[in-house]
């Protein structure tokens, strides 16, 4: 490919500047649906230098909400400060000044990568058209990223909850790319509760007068009240009922009366988190990528679920939080007992619930650099 085709990505680009890889010219992408996209392009960021042997390349995957700006203060393409600040940087515990660290955009996502929200060849966005996404179609778009990126084996591959999935998929599919993998928060499949929520939210965002069938771009509006509800509803399953009790308890929203029609702070604080994420968000790629979340097996068409996990050569560390109810404590312990090269569980005890993946920097830092080093 031609030095065109490697994005705006040159080493030693400016930490946290986002860059783009279009794919084009090795012909569609094609999805696990059959459908296929003449032209894909992927946002990604980058931290660090790759060395001369390409072998201290880390590939951080990020979760549902999430996008490629893993550190570094709110710019242009990036509307939030990074979302792993205090683990991702110089001499943090993915160190910047060892690794070169990689955070894409996934495919379907709502942050410069290729989604609902893109315009296809006639300038119109894709909407409903959009196809079908799995956790593997995303992975696949990033194995494309990392061969123009020139790095054939990821010294490490981190993802927490939807990123845990794509490392998951990763380490399966790819397996002589990985050498080491950190898994936090997630299973091998989507449980029943889990597909539950995203369904749920799905509803949400579909039952909005304003979703129109995902065809909404030229309207002038958009299901920003279906797409609040849809995150108040992933919020209320992020956090525990401990953690709620001990800050909102019954407590009515200041200068507000519940009886008289006021909220309590409860629900302020559930609808503002709504609020927040459809001021960022694109509400087609929450249904695409929560449908993608629902899709997730590693097992499937591999003979299931140990059978795919038992091929994985990475050097695994897998984390777990006490208070998940999302991702509960017992689906982390099936991938320690099914990945061969799994070190014991390590497990965050926190009152944050599935979110202290993104919270508990004190207690995540020293592991993930541990897992680095093993």
């Amino acid at each position: 490919m031609s030095e065109a085709h490697l994005g705006y990505w040159r080493p030693g680009d400016d930490p946290g500047h986002r860059q783009f890889f279009v794919l084009e010219d090795d012909g569609p992408f094609v999805f696990e649906s059959g459908d296929a996209l003449s032209k894909v392009t992927v946002a990604f960021e980058t931290w660090g230098t790759l060395n001369a042997a390409r072998s201290n390349a880390v590939l951080v995957e990020h979760a549902l909400t999430g996008d490629s700006h893993v550190a570094g203060p709110a710019g242009p393409g990036h509307p939030t400060s990074g979302w792993w600040d205090g683990i991702v940087g110089p001499g943090l515990a993915v160190d910047t000044d060892e690794y070169f660290v990689v955070c894409p955009n996934v495919l379907g996502g709502a942050q410069g990568t290729t989604g609902p929200s893109s315009l296809d060849e006639f300038g119109v966005a894709y909407g409903s058209r959009f196809p079908v996404t799995t956790i593997r179609d995303q992975v696949a778009l990033e194995v494309a990223l990392a061969d123009h990126l020139g790095i054939e084996c990821w010294f490490a591959v981190i993802g927490g909850s939807m990123g845990g999935m794509r490392a998951l998929e990763w380490a399966v599919g790819y397996r002589d790319r990985v050498a080491r993998l950190v898994v936090l928060a997630v299973g091998a499949a989507s449980t029943a509760d889990e597909i539950a929520l995203g369904s749920l939210q799905v509803r949400a965002i579909r039952a909005d007068a304003n979703f129109q069938g995902g065809d909404y771009y030229e309207s002038g509006t958009a299901p920003t009240q279906g797409l609040s509800l849809a995150r108040g509803l992933g919020q209320f399953t992020y956090r525990t009922s401990d953690e709620f009790e001990a800050r909102f308890s019954r407590t009515p929203q200041t200068g507000e009366v519940p009886l008289l029609g006021g909220r309590y702070a409860i629900e302020s604080y559930l609808e503002h988190h709504g609020e927040k994420l459809a001021r960022r968000f694109d509400a087609n790629s929450y249904v695409v990528l929560s449908e993608a979340m629902n899709h997730h097996d590693v097992g499937r068409e591999r003979g299931g679920i140990a059978s795919a996990l038992g091929t994985i050569r990475a050097t695994t560390t897998v984390i777990g939080i006490d208070s998940d109810r999302l991702y509960p404590l017992s689906l982390q312990e099936v991938l320690v007992r099914l990945i061969a090269g799994a070190r014991p569980l390590e497990i965050v005890t926190s009152s944050q619930g599935h979110d202290a993946f993104l919270l508990e920097v004190d207690q995540l830092g020293p592991l993930l650099r541990t897992a680095l080093r093993s």
